[in-house]
Formats: structure tokens, C-alpha cells, sequence
């Protein structure tokens, strides 16, 4: 029985998310890690497929499960919560942009165990020179080691407990939002689970590595609010 259910949702961006996939790999305890391949172009199914035996990964390719484009988060987190609670483990999500460390995964199992009323952990982002990044620049100056926090957690490296698991069902996530971090987290919180953020746990993000479209919010932000606002991207 694994100790963890780690999952990762990969949209192409095959550099980052094998990086992803190595760390990983590499990382302390028995993890079960599934990629979910949310309609990439063939070349990085095929790579996904070609190093899943390296690895040790399980993949599921989402068009062989649903005709829905990308992103098909709400699917992910609903057969992923299905997968957790069979074995009674938390889930962690690892996104493809993310490089964790070799305690990172068995770190959180820890804090999460011993935590007060725990429904989420989340290990902090930073770049590579080991500066705090995007999403948690509002964490910059934190001193505590570990901070239980309103603020919504992001899903770059975030563990969800089993009890939080079986108190709500990812069926009810609403099919007009892309991404469910904000509103897990937040429910977490109306149910009387405590959300924390381990500041002594850093991750490397590189961030959009997957949404590309999402750098104009740095370099051309008509153009990403158009996208954002007008085309309905990125719903949250």
C-alpha cells in the first residue's frame, strides 16, 4: 500500500514535466505517482508513454476517458479523490512546472499527520536561486516555519488529507471553473479544517511553463486580460 497518492496533470511542456516526473521518482517513501495526460500533442504522449517504466508512473491519457478539452482539472481531482480514498492516503498534486526535493513528499505526509484539524498542506515556491515566487510573493517576508494560513493555498505542491478527502466529494466542483485550488481551499476552510503552509519547504515553480499565454500577464497585459476576461481562460 503506498504511503501517498501524488498526481500530476501534464498539458505538453514535456521539459518541465519530466523534471517533474524525475524528482518525483527520486523522492523518500512509497509514493504512488499517476500522470494525467490532459490532451498534449502526440509527441508528448509518446514521450509519456516511453518512460513510464523508467519512472515508475502510471498514466492515464484523458482522451481515451472524455471528449472535453483541456483542461479537464475537475476530472483529474475526481478520479484522483476515487483513487486516494480506496487506500484511506492523502493526495498530493505536483504540477509539471513544479521540482520537488527528496524529503519534500515525505515532510508533508509528517506535518500532515500531527497537524490540528489538518485539511491541507502546502510546501512553499520559490525560483531556482531559492527566492519566493509566484503564487506566494505574500509570504515573502513570513518568519514562522510554518504557517496555518487563510490565504488560499495553491495546488504547485499541496497535500490533501484523507479527512478532508472524504468530507467532500470532488463530484459538487463546479464545471464553469478551470482550476480549483482557491475553492477547495476555501471549503476546506468553511468545514473546520486548518490550511497550512510549510515556509521551511521549498519547491522550485517555473511558473506557466504549460500555459505560456499566461507570460503576457508580465509582458503584454491587455493581451492576457483579453484572453482571461473575453475568451474565459483560466477560470477560477
Amino acid at each position: 500500500m503506498p504511503d501517498l497518492l501524488v498526481i500530476t496533470p501534464v498539458k505538453d511542456s514535456i521539459e518541465t514535466t519530466l523534471q517533474t516526473i524525475e524528482c518525483i521518482a527520486n523522492a523518500e517513501g512509497e509514493n504512488r505517482h499517476i500522470i494525467y495526460n490532459d490532451f498534449s500533442s502526440e509527441e508528448t504522449k509518446g514521450v509519456l508513454e516511453a518512460n513510464k517504466s523508467k519512472y515508475n508512473y502510471e498514466l492515464v491519457n484523458l482522451e481515451e476517458i472524455t471528449p472535453t478539452p483541456s483542461p479537464n482539472y475537475n476530472l483529474v481531482l475526481q478520479i484522483a479523490q476515487k483513487e486516494a480514498l480506496k487506500n484511506n492516503v492523502p493526495l498530493v498534486i505536483v504540477e509539471s512546472d513544479v521540482l520537488v526535493k527528496k524529503d519534500t513528499l515525505s515532510s508533508m505526509l509528517k506535518h500532515s499527520q500531527k497537524l490540528a484539524k489538518c485539511g491541507m498542506v502546502g510546501a512553499i515556491t520559490t525560483d531556482e536561486s531559492g527566492q519566493i515566487n509566484f503564487p506566494y510573493l505574500n509570504f515573502k517576508n513570513e518568519k514562522k516555519q510554518l504557517v496555518n494560513t487563510s490565504h488560499s493555498l495553491s495546488f504547485c505542491c499541496t497535500l490533501l488529507s484523507p479527512d478532508l478527502l472524504k468530507s467532500f466529494s470532488f463530484e459538487e466542483l463546479s464545471r464553469e471553473k478551470d482550476w480549483y485550488d482557491v475553492f477547495i481551499s476555501r471549503q476546506s476552510k468553511s468545514m473546520g479544517f486548518n490550511n497550512y503552509l510549510l515556509t521551511n519547504l521549498p519547491v522550485v515553480h517555473m511558473p506557466h511553463s504549460s500555459r505560456p499565454w499566461k507570460q503576457l500577464k508580465y509582458t503584454n497585459p491587455v493581451k492576457y486580460y483579453y484572453q482571461k476576461l473575453i475568451k474565459r481562460k483560466d477560470r477560477i
